[in-house]
Parts: structure tokens; sequence; C-alpha cells
């Protein structure tokens, strides 16, 4: 096998490994330019003659600018198979992740929903270097995967892997929750809150500014091994250097007990959360959590279908210009941090949570009709504070619990965004492949209009007086009737 064979299947079979829909861009190049080289040869070759062409080394043809220039359907230097080729395309890129990301999502709710509720009692650790191992043995099969050209089936049992180790909702659970524990004020929460969104906003930027060049640069291989060694170098510090915020408890000195009775202690945090709590608590949590799962459906959805949008024509983009729109929303990460940090001191979370709302709407509604390159990147803009309301929403929920509930609520709100997360990569990826080849934009119209029942909710919650500082009081109350009954 010639060596640029090689790297043209490892490029095909590992561009959705890394989920982000970057099979459109390898296949679309490749089998444009057999289009484009086979029209060639047909007008040069004398009539009765026939002529078979012999195939391109696609090294050379994933640097070919010119594949990835804007175009529109009714450019006469556009032949009509490669427009089937496109929508075809997108459509199978977007099923294959809908099927990704639905083989781990089962295991990694299990996983968060008992890891993280249990930190409470076992320290948050537990929850950190779980998903951190996951994480490495997934880049090792993906750099494996890489290497040796393997089927890209071996994906699927990746993904389950990871599930296992419990994924990205597991580490942000306990994350949150060791914040949280570090918080001796309610008012720092919501900032720090934040700036855990802000790092994870400029690190995933930068790393999409930068994977255009690293994948040109040392290639997919190379690539996987990098981040493996960085996972590593993030499991010695967690393991050897990150002081826990909660103790062991005693009853893991104790002698084993039945199986019966750690069921029911891996499950009583969050049981309890609900059932000793009072009924305007358990209203609250419920209404939160439910305004927080239904703007991430729609911003997890909408976001998820960019990548795809900017493949897809007239847009065009190469890996480089996918790379800079990722690294856009760095920007947004950044606005959205500041826009807490200075809204919270004026005004009440709840209506920063609408600021943000109203934020990612125009944002929908612009990229619905952008059909250049320099208005999808000024689509940015009127998202400059979409981040906001996760962070606020998240603050507002561990402010209504004890500092022993941590733990359960973040798990609430852990499974909620696995759960959350896949149906909406599944719901809007389907949509977006049924609807690619009529109107691209649909899809992002439909989350803007999504976007008012969480707005619905919040109006209900701020008729009510169960909104702002009022979330708070309810902590001391339960404190002094808890205080009240052991006494």
């Amino acid at each position: 096998m010639a060596e640029g064979t090689h790297f043209r299947k490892t490029d095909n079979r590992t561009i959705l490994g890394n989920n982000n829909g970057r099979l459109a861009e390898a296949d679309l190049s490749r089998k444009n330019v057999k289009v484009k080289r086979s029209m060639e040869l047909q007008s040069s070759v004398p009539s009765g003659l026939t002529h078979q062409p012999k195939k391109r080394n696609p090294v050379f043809v994933l640097s070919n600018s010119s594949v990835y220039g804007p175009k529109s359907r009714s450019s006469n230097s556009v032949p009509s198979p490669f427009l089937r080729i496109c929508d075809e395309v997108q459509e199978k890129a977007s099923i294959f992740n809908m099927q990704l990301d639905l083989t781990g999502a089962v295991p990694s709710l299990i996983v968060a929903f008992v890891i993280v509720a249990n930190g409470d009692r076992q320290g948050r650790k537990t929850s950190l270097v779980l998903p951190s191992m996951g994480a490495l043995i997934a880049d090792v099969c993906l750099t494996v995967i890489s290497y040796f050209s393997l089927s890209l089936s071996i994906l699927f049992a990746v993904a389950f892997i990871t599930g296992l180790f419990g994924s990205m909702a597991t580490f942000f659970g306990g994350g949150f929750a060791f914040i949280a524990d570090v918080c001796r004020d309610e008012k720092q929460k919501t900032t720090r809150i934040a700036v855990v969104d802000l790092i994870f906003g400029v690190v995933s930027g930068s790393a999409g500014l930068l994977s255009g060049y690293f994948l040109r640069g040392i290639g997919f291989t190379w690539t996987f091994v990098t981040a493996s060694l960085l996972h590593v170098v993030n499991i010695i510090y967690i393991i050897f250097l990150l002081e826990d915020t909660v103790g062991v408890s005693e009853f893991q000195h104790q002698a084993p007990v039945s199986c019966k009775e750690l069921l029911r202690d891996t499950f009583s945090g969050v049981y309890m959360l609900f059932k000793t709590a009072p009924y305007k608590k358990r209203i609250l949590i419920a209404v939160l959590l439910f305004t927080f799962m239904t703007y991430l459906f729609t911003m997890f959805g909408g976001s998820s279908l960019f990548t795809l949008y900017e493949l897809d024509e007239p847009l065009c983009w190469n890996e480089v210009y996918i790379g800079y729109g990722a690294a856009a929303f760095t920007s947004v990460s950044l606005t959205s941090f500041l826009g807490v940090y200075l809204l919270s001191k004026c005004l009440k979370d709840i209506y920063i949570v609408f600021i943000g709302i109203f934020s990612y709407i125009g944002g929908m509604v612009m990229a619905a009709f952008a059909k250049t390159t320099l208005l999808m990147f000024l689509v940015r803009v009127p998202s400059l504070l979409c981040f906001m309301p996760i962070p606020v929403l998240r603050s507002m929920l561990s402010k209504v619990v004890l500092a022993g509930e941590q733990g359960a609520v973040f798990a609430c709100i852990a499974c909620l965004e696995v759960v959350t997360g896949t149906i909406s990569l599944s719901v809007f990826n389907i949509l977006y492949a049924a609807t690619v080849a009529w109107f691209s934009g649909f899809s992002f119209l439909l989350s803007a209009g999504l976007c008012l029942i969480p707005l619905a909710v919040l109006c209900c919650l701020l008729c009510t007086s169960w909104s702002g500082e009022d979330l708070a009081v309810l902590v001391p109350d339960e404190v002094s009737s808890i205080e009240s009954v052991d006494s």
C-alpha cells in the first residue's frame, strides 16, 4: 500500500472519530476532484475513445484550496453530481454522529448519576479521575485506529468504553461540585462556576483553532498521541496534587455491607434530596432543572450543526476555516463570563438568564440565513452572551440545596446533560439530514423557536416570589428546621 493511500484511509476513518463531522470534508474533497477530473478527461479525449482516469493521490487533494471555495447551487462551474454527493455525505455524517453519541450515552448516564452523587460522602476525586482515564483509553484507541486504518465500527466500542468511565458528564458534575464546596460565599458561586465554563470555552476554542494546523502538520496519529500524553499529566495531577474537598466518611472503614444496602446507599443522595426537602424547595429544584434541560436541548442541538452547516455549500469551509469558526466561540465564552461577572453585581440571576436566552435566539436566527463566510463569522456577534444561562442556572440550583447535597444536585444536572445532549444531538442531526436539501437553516430557526419554552417557565417563576434572593433563604430555613429536629 502506498504511503499516500494509507494517509487517505487514515483521514477518512478518523475524522468521524473526532465526532465533529469532518468526514464530510475529506469525502467531499475526494469526490469533487474525481468529478472534475472525469469531466476534464472527457473533454480532452476525442469522441469514440474511452479513457479511465488514474486515481489521484488524496494527500495533495486535501491541501487543494479550490475544492473548498464558496459555490452556489446555481453556479455553472459546479457539476450536479457534486451537489448530490454533498447532500449524501451531509446526511450520512449526521446519522453516524447520532449513532455514536447514543452508544456512549446510556453507560455514562448511570455512572454520572452514581459517582457524582456519592461524592458527598466518598470525595470528589473519583468523579474526576475516572473520566480522565476513560478519555485516555479512548485516545489510545483512536491512535491505533488511525495508525492501522482500522474499521470505523470500532468507534462504537470506544464510545461505549468511554461511557463506562463516566465521560464528560461525570467530570463536569464532580468539578462543579468541587467548586461549590470551596465557595463559602454564595455570591461567589455564580462567578466561579462561570470561570469553569470560561476555561472550558477558551481551551475548546484554542483546540479548534489549532486542530487544522495540527492535522496538516503531524497527522491524526500524532495528534491523538499528544492528547493521550496530556490526559496522563491530568491524571497524575488529580491523584497526587489535588486536595479533596470532602473527607472520607467513617462508613468506608466499616465491614462490607450487603448488595442491597450498597445499592440503597448509592442512590440515597438524590432520593433524600427530594424526599426530605420542603415542598417549596422541591418545586424550585424541579422548575430550575426543567429550565436548564430545555435551554440545554436547544443550545446543544443548534450549535452542534455548525460544522456540518459550514462544510455544506455555499460556504464549503476547509479544516482551517472550521478551526477559525470553532475558535470564534472562545470570544463567546469570554464575553459570556464578563457578562455574568458584571451583570451579577446589579441584576438578579434570573434576569441574566433572560438576557442570555435572547442572545442565543438572535444568533440562531442570523445563522439560518448566513450564506457567506463573513456573515457566518458575524453570527457570533449577537450570540456573545448565549453561554450565560448555563453557569447561572447551575449556581441557582447550588444555592437552593445544603452543603451536603451539592453532589446530589450536580448529579441530577450531569444526568440531564447526558440525556438532553444525546436526545438533542439525535433529533437535530436527523432533522438536519431531512431538511438540508431544501433549507439547511431550518434547524437553526427551530432551535430559536424552542427557546420560548424556558422563557415561558422563567416568566412564571418571575411572577411568583420564588426568585432572586428567595432561593438562598430556603437553605437557612431548612438548616434551622433540621437542627430543631435533632435537638
